[in-house]
């Protein structure tokens, strides 16, 4: 504790010096974070493979170094313009009397505390939001990722000093003390259980707080929509990272009447980009427990019949490599564990519907989930889909494609989260908007000053109209 409350008084320390970053200073933070991932790219894809087990290479690539590269080009490129001061317009009772701004100043020091399963990428992405608003920031990585941690602990320092950046392990209780300092602003990424805890500690110091949570993210295939493709991009989504993802499908509605093309397209797709479990390309369960909470899920919708169809020929279950193999679960009830909880894994419970206003209904009963997928041509249905059922974000006939715009802001509701970053929305998030107004040589104001006269009546006349 006492190295986390040294770090954050340095680094308190070091922004009272300077409060306020050019642009180029900002700019040269970006462009070392971007160094700092190039340089070291293959250390850290490593690191997080032997963190998970194993883990595709060219999953990390394209989940988490390619669009935290991104992020960083984004920020850097619109810096100057995100950075201007807005001017606003005054009323006419003030006109020529006050000039009115708004200007974007850096909070300070910014905590974040990022989950395993894209560690790079949730870890980086924020700090080009938090440097491109002129802040400092401290990490505290998750008890998952060991090796990862171990790797930023050696070479982060090569690029930054201590006092603008630094990391710190989980080594068994820092999660707590970390959510319980005074920063000046926490972004917490992870489970809504962990997240509430997180919000209630930091509540103490009154910290303002980014909450990105989970939740059960569903998929709607609507009537008019080809089963096959959507099939295809469901589960191009659902596979990725062996679906442990907090925006990924975490279930799927299907027209009755296309459910069999539906699991059919399913069945053969799967296999064509996976050969077994021992592919290159599938990524492990990140741990024991996670393994052991998969199965459970299936041994429970097993107990209660539902029907449940492996998309990968046998072996479907490989322990010693924490390994499941991509499964259908056919209609499971809605009190089993796969509907009650968010599934994070590669299973995927299909689930037949006769009235999309059934499907919205039926969402609109639980928590507000990260994001929605509907999947339908018709521009009625899309908006009717948008407008009913409230989510952090959507992607229309795809899945998690919005999480990957830049341009775009990424955020829960309610139980999926608080507040959103990414782009100028991520800029303004870790900047304090602070309203500047500059007085004339005499003040309107003095118009109402005692004593009160006919000329204060008239004026407060005007403005109460």
């Amino acid at each position: 504790m006492q190295t986390l409350k040294l770090t954050l008084q340095a680094q308190k320390d070091a922004y009272l010096r300077c409060p306020v970053p050019t642009l180029a200073q900002r700019r040269e933070d970006l462009q070392q974070l971007a160094r700092l991932l190039k340089d070291n790219q293959d250390a850290l894809v490593a690191a997080v493979s032997r963190d998970y087990g194993y883990r595709s290479r060219h999953e990390t690539l394209l989940t988490e170094i390619a669009p935290t590269l991104a992020a960083i080009r984004h920020a850097s490129r619109h810096l100057r313009q995100w950075m201007r001061p807005r001017s606003r317009p005054v009323d006419r009772l003030s006109y020529g009397l006050v000039r009115n701004q708004v200007i974007a100043q850096p909070l300070g020091v910014v905590g974040v505390i990022v989950p395993w399963n894209f560690p790079i990428n949730l870890s980086f992405t924020p700090l080009a939001s938090i440097f491109a608003a002129g802040n400092r920031a401290m990490v505290k990585l998750s008890e998952n990722s060991r090796n990862l941690a171990a790797v930023l602990l050696e070479i982060v320092p090569r690029y930054f000093p201590a006092d603008k950046l630094q990391f710190f392990d989980e080594t068994g209780g820092v999660g707590v003390q970390f959510s319980s300092l005074p920063f000046n602003h926490l972004l917490f990424t992870g489970s809504s259980t962990t997240g509430r805890a997180v919000m209630a500690a930091a509540a103490r110091n009154l910290c303002p707080v980014t909450l990105e949570l989970g939740g059960k993210a569903p998929a709607i295939l609507c009537a008019d929509f080809d089963a096959t493709l959507a099939a295809r991009r469901i589960l191009m989504i659902k596979c990725l990272n062996a679906g442990q993802i907090c925006t990924t499908v975490d279930h799927v509605f299907v027209p009755r009447a296309q459910l069999n093309e539906f699991v059919a397209a399913a069945r053969e797709i799967v296999p064509q980009r996976y050969s077994g479990l021992d592919s290159p390309d599938y990524t492990s369960i990140i741990d024991q427990r996670a393994f052991e909470r998969l199965l459970e899920t299936l041994s429970d919708a097993r107990r209660r019949g539902t029907e449940i169809i492996p998309l990968l020929p046998e072996p479907l279950i490989d322990t010693a490599r924490h390994r499941l193999a991509p499964q259908l679960l056919i209609d499971p009830a809605p009190d089993s564990l796969a509907m009650q909880r968010e599934i994070f894994g590669p299973l995927l419970p299909v689930l037949p519907y006769d009235s999309l206003d059934d499907v919205i209904q039926r969402i609109n009963a639980g928590p507000r989930p990260l994001a929605i997928y509907p999947f339908t041509h018709d521009r009625r249905t899309q908006q009717h889909v948008i407008d009913f059922v409230m989510s952090g974000g959507v992607t229309v006939n795809d899945a998690l494609i919005h999480v990957g715009q830049e341009d775009l802001p990424f955020g829960g509701v309610g139980e999926s989260g608080t507040g959103q970053y990414h782009g100028i929305e991520g800029f303004h998030n870790f900047s304090k908007l602070r309203p500047i107004c500059y007085q004339a040589g005499w003040s309107s104001l003095s118009l109402l000053a005692p004593p009160f006269g006919k000329l204060a009546d008239r004026v407060l006349a005007f403005l109460t109209r």
